[in-house]
């Protein structure tokens, strides 16, 4: 079974012009496009802990509802059933344990004409340790013309720019023909559930934007990312006689030697689309724990990490790839070749995707960005993997990248958001909403 199918999108759509007039009140939403109503927002988004998979993720659907409630809109707010939700064959994956999920589509315009869909998501990482802030994470500090706090690159500052964008048009009077649909979601940051159950709930459109941190480029690929567990046997022994026991923690050198040459293989001829990157697709092992006795020799060693999946590369094949190299390491060793490296896939399974680089929906947000700024944005992709895949995957509905923010400054300490970007940003959507929905 497959997520519920809707209408197939509509490849009718006439993107704005450059130097076109627009239709009576869009110039008016486009000046309440402010900083001080961008900023306020975002720090009220940014104020509410959303760390994936805690209870502040669902505080967090529930503050925004309240405000697409306010702003006139038709909003859903449901329990999802995550028991059907994860045995879903089609499931993408998750990390956080939860016993609640929520998902969230505000809805506004009329029924003639095309659907656009706004999507982000509220969930956030950890913040790390606090001393290495220089403010409080979840303060929403404002320096230097950026906002700081954890999830203000990624990516609430996003989401406030797609909540500012509709209640601008709203309170401008003016009437869309078609529809928006303002996707809020949880459970991204590991793997993929809010925009998920979205689907499932039968949400769909003609385009969707995500607005993820691009710096402004659109985005028409975005790669995969599979989390795995590696297991390193070794044997214990007293640390004063080492040599009669097997270090875990020397075998997995050989493994890592190993798993870099893949990370190069996997790398060599990507696809010109991600041609900006020096590593498209990052081979990373992010936690390595071994041993249990300080004065013994380590038995096991327990890694995990994410292999990157490359534009088009099915997730089977990404698989097959990582432990055919496994298997190689490990017949290579006479230890390893009776103890082999056992690898388990768990959490976020991201698959690759993508749309054409002149697809309609490219081609919409491209000329508003565009009408706004008197220059059409870059067009690539990116080396992580993002909701893009499940949107145009499972829901086929074509999707971009566009947001406010730099991937770089996501995921770390002092992560911040310009606040020109975000009105930029917010601006942009309201050209795109009112050219691809068409006003009355």
């Amino acid at each position: 079974m497959t997520a519920p199918a809707g209408p197939s999108p509509r490849t009718d759509l006439a993107p704005v012009a450059l130097g076109a007039e627009l239709p009576p009140g869009v110039a008016d939403a486009l000046a309440a496009v402010d900083p001080a109503r961008l900023v306020t927002l975002l720090q009220e988004l940014l104020a509410v802990p959303t760390v994936t998979g805690s209870a502040a993720e669902s505080e967090g659907q529930h503050l925004l509802a309240r405000r697409l409630d306010a702003a006139g809109m038709q909003t859903d707010l449901w329990s999802v059933d995550l028991a059907a939700t994860t045995a879903h064959p089609d499931f993408p994956g998750m990390e956080a344990p939860r016993d609640q999920a929520w998902g969230l589509v505000g809805t506004w315009g009329g029924e003639d004409g095309p659907t656009v869909v706004l999507n982000g998501h509220l969930d956030v990482v950890p913040t790390g340790a606090a001393d290495a802030w220089s403010s409080p994470p979840w303060s929403g500090a404002v320096r230097a013309g950026r906002v700081l706090g954890r999830g203000a690159c990624d990516m609430k500052g996003g989401l406030a720019c797609q909540v500012v964008a509709v209640e601008a048009l709203r309170e401008a009077g003016v009437r869309l023909r078609g529809r928006v649909q303002r996707q809020s979601v949880v459970g991204e940051e590991d793997g993929g559930l809010g925009t998920f159950a979205t689907l499932q709930r039968g949400y769909r459109g003609d385009l969707a934007v995500v607005c993820e941190p691009t710096a402004g480029a659109v985005v028409t690929a975005s790669a995969g990312a599979l989390t795995f567990r590696l297991r390193v046997p070794g044997l214990s022994a007293h640390g004063s006689m080492r040599t009669s026991g097997v270090d875990a923690v020397e075998k997995y050198l050989l493994v890592h030697q190993a798993l870099r040459r893949l990370e190069a293989a996997r790398n060599d001829g990507a696809s010109p689309m991600m041609a900006r990157f020096d590593v498209p697709y990052p081979l990373s092992v992010g936690t390595v724990r071994a041993g249990e006795w300080a004065s013994s020799v380590p038995d096991l060693l327990v890694a995990e990490g994410r292999l990157g999946v490359a534009l088009g590369e099915p997730v089977e094949q990404a698989r097959a790839a990582l432990e055919r190299c496994l298997a190689e390491v490990s017949a290579a060793d006479p230890w390893l070749a009776d103890n082999p490296v056992t690898v388990e896939w768990f959490g976020g399974q991201f698959a690759s995707g993508s749309v054409e680089p002149h697809a309609p929906v490219a081609r919409h947000v491209s000329a508003a960005h565009a009408w706004l700024h008197g220059a059409l944005p870059e067009v690539h992709g990116v080396p992580y993997g993002s909701d893009l895949r499940l949107l145009t995957g499972l829901g086929g509905v074509p999707t971009v990248l566009y947001g406010p923010g730099d991937i770089r400054h996501a995921h770390g300490p002092d992560e911040s958001v310009a606040v020109d970007e975000l009105v930029s940003v917010a601006r942009t959507l309201v050209v795109l909403v009112a050219s691809a929905c068409g006003v009355r």
